[in-house]
This record gives C-alpha cells, structure tokens and sequence, in this order.
C-alpha cells in the first residue's frame, strides 16, 4: 500500500477547500431564493465567493476543520494498523501544510497537541466489505460551532413552542424542528442536518453523523422517512431564521433521517446539525496500492462551476469607516442592520483568552480596540506569521465573559458570529460597545482584508487559542448588537419562536 498516505493527503486536503458539488447545488438555490439586497442574501454572497476562493486558493473553506471523522471499508485481511498508521501521517502533514487547523486539544492539560493527533482523534470507523479489490474512505470534516448545536432528545418531552414530544413519528417531526430552531445563528446556517431515531445514546449521535455522508438530494428508501425528510425541508424553511439567523427563507439545505432499534425503556431523537460548509468526500482506493481509483461525491475531471456571480459584501457608499482605536461616539453613531468596514489594529481572542483576561491583565492595551472571535489557521512563513484562514467562531461561548472583557479593558467592536445574549447586549449599552457579525465559515474571504500578523500573544495557548495582533483593511461586518439595547439575533428568535408555535399541531 505505498500510495496510500499520499491518497488520503489528497482527500484531506480536497475536503478542507472544495465543497462538494451537491452542496454547490443547493447553496446556489438559496441564493436564488433570497431577495437581492437583503442581509441574507449578501451572507450568502459572502459564502459563495468564500467557496471559489476556497477551491482557487487550495485554502481552508473554513477555519475550523472539526475533529476528522473518517467511515473506512475495507477487504477482510487489510492491515487496518498500516493503514491507521498512514492516515495519522497524513492528518499530520496536511496540518503542517495548513490544510486543517490544529484542533486535538488535551481535556486535561488543555494543551494543543499541534498535528490534530491524540486519543480519540481523529475519529475511524472501520468496517469490512465482500469487495476484496477496493478500499472505501469518507471523510467528514465538521467543525466546533455545529458540533455544539447538536442535540438530543428522550421523549416522551416537553418541548418550548411546540409542546409534547411523543414516541411517535409526529414527535420525531416535532424534536427535529425544535433542534433546527435552536441553532438559530450559531451553527453557521444555512445548516444541513443528520437525525437518529432509536438507538442508545451513543449510537443515536453515530448514526445521525452517519446520515450526512449521504448525498443531500438522495431519497431515503424508508418511504415514512422519505416524507418526513421532505416535510422538515419546507417546515424548517419557513421559520424566517435564514443565513446567519440573520432572516431569510433558506434554513436548512438537507435533511437526512435514519432509524435504529431501541430499548423499550428508551426512546432518543439524535440530532447532528452541520453548517452550510458542509464538508465530506471519499474515495475509492486500489486495495493493493492504496491509490485512488475514483472520487465520491464528485467526477474529479470535471470541473467545478464558480458559485459567486458578485464580490460578496456590495459597497453602497453607505458603510461606516471605524478605524482602531474607536471612539465611543462612533459607536453611539451605530444601529442594528449598519455595515461596518474595520481598518486598523485588530486582536483575536475566544474561550482561552476570554478566560485568561478574567484573572490576568491584557498582554496589550485593548483600549478603544477590536476584539475578533476567531481561532485561525497560521503557518510560519520567512520568519514570520501567516494567517491562512480567518473566519469567525460562535460568540454564544463567550457570553460568561464578554460583559467583563468590554468593561475591564475598554473594548469598542466584538465580532464573531451568532450573537450574544442579554449580559453582553447590557454592556454594550452601558460601555459603548457594539456587536458585529461576520460571516460564519468564510475563512478565505475575511483572510484577504488581513495585511498582516503583527505579533502574536499567549501562544502557549496553541495557535487556534492564541490573541493574534492583526492589522485588517476593510474588514465588513455587519451591526447586529448596538449600544441603544438592540439585537438582531433576540428579535429573530422571537420572531421565529411565534412561527415554531404554529407547526405545533400533529402532522404525522
């Protein structure tokens, strides 16, 4: 098998910067189906250009690469402990090359173990097959912010706005909305989604995974699962919550719904929620050379077809300039729906940093500044840094801290994406701070507008942990939180909560 590390480098590396085309399909619908100028259609623009960016630039799609998950097959005698051994290899070299974000953090020390390898990761799951000529290898690279909207179910439930969740398949229809609705924002929607129905707890979560290694627009060969998977698409799609939870009439892209025995006593609707960079390939190996004979999901000759027709965010004269240090008059100035180009100096930090300013003062005076919620991909480079991928994370984690954070050292802007809660909207008002956000999964499109690391602090941190000292030109971002106790992200849920209500009466 001496092919076969530098086969799965490809499949990594393929997975991580080319979205497959049957999600290329369905992101071009969504951004069919918007109304032109709205803030979920410019979301979606931003997306698109994100992609073919992605593709042209061999680049991360997003930032986050997740916790590989591979689903291998394989013929009855293949050394899986060579093979395993391959695969390490190769997740370590496409993290050296910056392909994947280092991710595999130790739950003890919490430190970064810099080539995405430690126990428990990268996930494999190993199966064997009659074929005794092929090896099948699927990859799914799917990252943090989604993975903490996943959810589960044990009904009987009370579920908020739809009641009762019963052992039934209305009950199932009825978990699968609320899990849609809950993600709102923070998992990067337009989301797609794997369900698990039965099982025990763990294996509910493994086979709702499971479902999105299937093609989105397959048709589920259970024709009672068939039309539940139809009706969460239509049902999901009128909740208003829209790219970003900024709005919308795309919120779900797919829907794929599996089933597993159960014990009598249990009863667990398993939901995995995965973002609109929804990432997974395969393919098909020679089982004697470990070469690629063919891809999955994709016709590797045939080239894929550009996604954006625009640039992303369109100038209208309109957007505001904040240049770092912001002064608190600027930001007064600002309202929910305002877009914001930031130029100047700009600092990341999320869960570490957030944790570490709690206790400890800041490594540089934050004053007037701009704090990014971002855990990049950065490779040394001639002596110096370079940030290869730098899209925003979820802000929702950082709710416990942000209000401090703002008041202790004088921050202006947060960015990040997904929205915060009432605590960090309080201070907002209180300090004169605004809440902006970026696009979700857009690691390529924000990683233009960064001219440069200027220095980098708390390394010891891991570099995804770390507060990069960044100077950014034209940074856009959108205000969804201002400083008059406003909030985008609170009247969306709101709103789409009334909505939810609606669907409450049984279907199934």
């Amino acid at each position: 098998m001496e092919h076969i590390e530098q086969s799965m480098l490809e499949l990594i590396t393929q997975t991580s910067t080319n979205l497959p085309p049957d999600v290329r399909t369905r992101m071009a619908a969504a951004m069919a189906a918007e109304k032109a100028g709205s803030q979920a259609a410019s979301a979606l623009d931003v997306m698109a250009v994100n992609v073919d960016m992605a593709l042209a630039n061999a680049g991360p799609i997003c930032q986050d690469s997740g916790l590989p998950t591979f689903e291998i097959r394989t013929p009855m005698g293949t050394n899986q402990v060579l093979m395993k051994q391959k695969i390490l290899s190769a997740l370590a070299e496409a993290t050296r090359q910056g392909m994947l974000r280092p991710n595999s953090v130790d739950s003890i020390t919490g430190k970064n173990s810099g080539n995405n390898l430690g126990p428990g990761a990268p996930v494999l799951h190993w199966n064997q097959w009659e074929n005794d000529q092929e090896i099948e290898v699927r990859l799914l690279l799917k990252g943090g912010g989604c993975e903490n909207k996943n959810i589960q179910y044990s009904v009987p439930c009370d579920l908020p706005h739809l009641g009762r969740a019963d052992r039934t398949l209305d009950g199932v229809r009825k978990c699968i909305l609320h899990a849609v609705w809950q993600a709102q924002g923070h998992g990067c929607a337009p989301g797609a989604i794997g369900v698990g129905i039965g099982g025990d707890r763990t294996t509910g979560y493994q086979h709702a995974k499971e479902q999105l290694f299937r093609l989105i627009d397959d048709v589920n060969p259970e024709p009672k699962l068939a039309a539940l998977e139809d009706y969460i698409m239509s049902a999901a799609n009128t909740l208003n919550i829209g790219a970003m939870g900024f709005g919308g009439a795309v919120t779900l892209i797919g829907c794929k719904i599996g089933a597993l025995n159960r014990l009598p006593a249990c009863f667990f609707v398993s939901v995995a929620y995965d973002c609109w960079a929804f990432r997974r390939l395969g393919v098909i190996l020679d089982a004697h050379s470990g070469a690629i004979k063919s891809w999955l999901y994709r016709d590797a000759n045939v080239p894929e077809q550009p996604l954006a027709a625009g640039k992303g965010f369109s100038r209208t004269g309109k957007e505001t300039v904040l240049q770092s240090p912001v002064s608190e008059g600027a930001i007064r100035k600002l309202k929910v729906g305002d877009i914001v180009l930031l130029r100047g100096d700009m600092f990341t930090g999320r869960d570490a940093v957030h944790a570490h300013l709690m206790k400890n003062p800041a490594p540089v005076d934050l004053s007037g500044g701009l704090l990014y919620h971002c855990g990049p991909v950065v490779l040394k480079q001639n002596g110096g840094w370079k940030m290869t991928a730098a899209g925003p994370t979820t802000s929702i984690r950082e709710e416990p801290y942000e209000a401090d954070v703002i008041k202790r050292f004088g921050i202006r802007a947060v960015i990040g994406k997904g929205g915060m809660g009432p605590k960090t909207l309080a201070a907002l008002q209180d300090f004169g701070a605004v809440y902006l956000n970026a696009i979700g999964g857009a690691a390529q499109y924000y990683g233009r507008c960064i001219k440069r690391v200027k220095d980098v602090y708390l390394l010891e941190f891991g570099i995804p942990e770390a507060m990069w000292h960044l100077e950014v030109e034209d940074f856009p971002a959108i205000v969804t939180m201002d400083s008059h106790g406003n909030s985008l992200h609170a009247d969306v849920e709101k709103a789409s909560a009334v909505i939810l209500a609606k669907l409450a009466d049984p279907v199934f």
